[in-house]
């Protein structure tokens, strides 16, 4: 794969260098972010927690990363991802070492909704690869860029058990998680002294405006906006699972308080969109200068349907296995472990096979095999033989993961000084994904649950047909005025 793309993968000079400190700083979030997952029965037993209470935990953990991937996606186009991956790094480690010393579910609580933040990490690299790979080999470098550090997760599954029962005792947890948040710290310094925004010599293109996402037409504005309502109708979800309806971690009171909030929240937000794009309802945009937001917007519903369905097949995956064909939990667990293992093949074949064969193309055979398989694996039930449905879930993983390093081959070659921030509004897209399908999965069968994946992987399919393959060349201004071409096919 590697020689047909036109780089030596590994090598660790140039742009390659960069794809590789790109994906360790990815691979590092993701160990923090899911630091708590295969430890959770120890530090339950540790705290004293509840079921309900761990659940909880769960749920705070995912929170934060919605809002947090616009803001960072913002903060990358505007500052350059060399200072905001050094600050996400450093940062993080704060709460990652709050959790470790956390002597009750109130601050393990806090702790763990502040984890959220470093969720947000995945935006960064990708406007950095961007920036270092041309368009022809871009895909196959953002596929390595996202199933590479993606396997962090699975990494911490794998990792920190051991490291706890190294240190041993009832405080081996909180040495292998307080282990992770010093990881974090000390990969902000190595990143910050190894990287570079841009190649010597290239510009950096930065927003012309800050404060919202810029859009170059009256019908964007509104398509906008309305891309906007589902992540604040994801973050009351979240509320409401908090509330006494739900875990009651959130007194009535307090969650009505939140929604009201959210609604102020939008409310301002619509402001801000108005106020950085206000001149559209003026006078035309240029047509060298458009971009076609409804491309970030099918590539937002591909996304909730891919990460969004990992994600929430990840966290039920083991109990599926475990419940239908009645085995034990640790062989469940390592079954469905295949699951994430593919990640380190199928999102770079992903990225690699736009690249080869088109963006638009491949996501059509990627997304229709995706609704395809989930389909398969709604039909899942203890007459099937163990191997067989091990093979229909991991066949489905490979056009779930495979999708998303499609959708993410697209996402940079749309508008050049936006690519944090569109990658940021798709990103939390899948978020808001998992959010959904695992409220849908607290509510229906697990057959039922898949149905719901592959009826919104056919959603995501018909709307592809909106979207248009990258061709020629994307606009930027520099900043003596001159206009630079940027090649995307």
């Amino acid at each position: 794969m590697s020689e047909q793309a036109g780089f030596k993968l590994w090598s660790f000079k140039g742009k390659i260098k960069i794809l590789h400190l790109s994906w360790m700083a990815f691979f590092i979030t993701f160990v923090v972010w899911f630091n708590h997952a295969p430890l959770l029965a120890v530090i339950g037993h540790s705290l004293g927690l509840t079921a309900s209470e761990i659940k909880t935990l769960l749920i705070l953990n995912v929170a934060l990363t919605i809002p947090a991937r616009v803001l960072i996606g913002m903060l990358t186009d505007r500052y350059g991802p060399r200072i905001t991956y050094t600050w996400v790094l450093a940062i993080s480690s704060i709460p990652c070492f709050m959790f470790a010393l956390a002597s009750d579910f109130e601050q393990a609580a806090l702790a763990r909704f502040l984890l959220g933040f470093i969720g947000a990490g995945f935006v960064i690299g990708i406007r950095m690869v961007s920036e270092w790979f041309p368009a022809n080999e871009l895909g196959t470098a953002e596929g390595i860029y996202g199933g590479w550090g993606n396997f962090g997760s699975a990494a911490a599954a794998m990792s920190l058990p051991a490291i706890a029962l190294l240190f041993g005792g009832d405080n081996g947890w909180r040495y292998a998680i307080g282990l992770s948040g010093l990881l974090s710290l000390i990969f902000s310094a190595i990143w910050y002294f190894n990287v570079t925004d841009t190649p010597k010599g290239s510009t950096y293109f930065r927003p012309s405006k800050t404060g919202a996402m810029e859009i170059t037409s009256k019908g964007d504005f509104w398509l906008l906006l309305l891309m906007k309502i589902p992540m604040y109708g994801a973050l009351a979800l979240l509320t409401w699972k908090l509330s006494p309806s739900g875990v009651s971690l959130l007194g009535e009171q307090t969650a009505i308080v939140a929604y009201l909030a959210l609604v102020a929240l939008f409310i301002f937000e619509v402001k801000q969109t108005y106020k950085v794009n206000s001149h559209v309802f003026k006078q035309p945009v240029p047509e060298i200068h458009q971009y076609k937001f409804k491309q970030v917007a099918v590539l937002n519903i591909l996304y909730f349907a891919t990460f969004g369905s990992e994600l929430a097949v990840i966290s039920m995956l083991p109990l599926f296995f475990a419940e239908v064909f009645s085995l034990d939990m640790v062989y469940a667990g390592l079954l469905a472990s295949l699951y994430a293992f593919m990640n380190l093949m199928s999102r770079p074949g992903g990225g690699w096979l736009s690249d080869k064969f088109g963006r638009k193309k491949t996501l059509l055979i990627l997304t229709a095999g995706l609704a395809v398989g989930y389909f398969a694996m709604s039909a899942i039930d203890s007459s099937w033989p163990l191997a067989l449905a091990v093979i229909t879930a991991m066949a489905c993983s490979f056009f779930v993961q495979a999708g998303e390093g499609a959708v993410f081959a697209a996402v940079p070659l749309i508008k050049r000084r936006l690519t944090g921030q569109i990658a940021g509004m798709t990103g939390a897209y899948g978020n808001v994904g998992a959010v959904v399908y695992l409220t849908v999965l607290s509510m229906v069968s697990y057959q039922q649950f898949f149905l719901v994946i592959a009826v919104t992987a056919v959603v995501g399919f018909i709307t592809l047909f909106f979207m248009e393959e990258p061709q020629g060349a994307m606009t930027e201004v520099r900043d003596d005025g001159t206009i630079e071409l940027i090649s995307v096919s």
